[in-house]
């Protein structure tokens, strides 16, 4: 007993020096450029643990946590050996977590350049507006015929990010959107039926495009190779990607890694119009909300 109160004693003892030797001494000398500089660092750290925090990563950043901890307490008490071990395996360890980190971080880098800056007139908003609801009721008619008739589809929809590398897996075509075209590419026994169909400006761009499939452990093991791949490519993009699953026909919407289930087809229109229609916000959907408002209509 007396061994623990002298070893808490150490401990807090020699925390308030540490303390007061890199913060309190140095608390004079703090500007405002100092303050900007720590509220601007914070907001990064921020957005990093927002990123990582529902994917695979999140785990591993953990376990770096709880190293940097027992490194920390091993420096507080002049732990030479330990200390050293884990200097040398951050030296190392920088490297093996850009590697092993390198999905979400390039995932990240893509995300930072959905954004361009563009200007467009009144008129040619409500133009692309005009088209844009034109083509969602297409999209919306035709997956729930599709899952009327229990046929497996992924539509991907394109928004701000690109999809080009993955255009090039399928075949290109670059149609106007109808809902007879999309049944017959996902008609069974069709050539390009197993493959994603890919929209560009609402046009039919390519079909029969392989996707990256998620790398998520956390999901359903019963979770078919459609869902994996929308999980996947909303993971790496700010595409929509609709799903139609075969064997139930029931309609799901992957957007942000995120999926949501049990679209009817007045939920779905309201679903993808809140997604795509230039006035809208383009927000992550509440899963738990979305799922109840499809239960009452439903």
């Amino acid at each position: 007993m007396e061994l623990i109160k002298h070893f808490m004693t150490n401990f807090f003892n020699q925390l308030v020096y540490f303390l007061e030797l890199n913060i309190l001494h140095r608390a004079d000398t703090i500007g405002w450029d100092d303050i900007v500089d720590i509220l601007f660092l914070s907001l990064i750290f921020y957005f990093i643990l927002k990123f990582i925090v529902q994917r695979r990563a999140a785990r591993l950043f953990i376990g770096i946590i709880i190293v940097a901890i027992i490194m920390f307490i091993s420096l507080l008490f002049n732990l030479e050996a330990t200390s050293y071990v884990l200097k040398s395996f951050y030296q190392v360890g920088v490297i093996a977590i850009i590697i092993v980190f390198q999905p979400e971080i390039r995932a990240a880098l893509e995300k930072i350049g959905n954004a361009p800056i563009t200007i467009k007139s009144i008129s040619s908003d409500n133009k692309s507006s005009s088209y844009a609801t034109n083509s969602i009721g297409i999209i919306d008619k035709t997956a729930c015929d599709l899952s009327e008739s229990k046929t497996g589809a992924i539509i991907v929809i394109e928004r701000e990010t690109k999809l080009g590398e993955h255009i090039k897996t399928g075949t290109f075509i670059n149609a106007q959107l109808s809902s007879q075209l999309l049944k017959n590419i996902f008609f069974n026994k069709a050539p390009l039926h197993d493959g994603a169909v890919i929209l560009r400006n609402y046009r039919l761009y390519a079909a029969g495009c392989f996707l990256p499939l998620t790398a998520n452990e956390d999901i359903d093991e019963n979770m078919g190779t459609r869902h994996r791949a929308a999980i996947g490519i909303s993971e790496v993009s700010d595409a929509v990607a609709l799903v139609v699953t075969e064997e139930t026909g029931n309609i799901s919407i992957c957007v942000d890694g995120e999926l949501l289930h049990g679209f009817n087809q007045k939920s779905l229109r309201k679903e993808l119009n809140k997604l795509l229609l230039p006035n809208n916000t383009k927000k992550t959907p509440n899963k738990n909300k979305n799922q109840k408002e499809n239960q009452k209509e439903d």
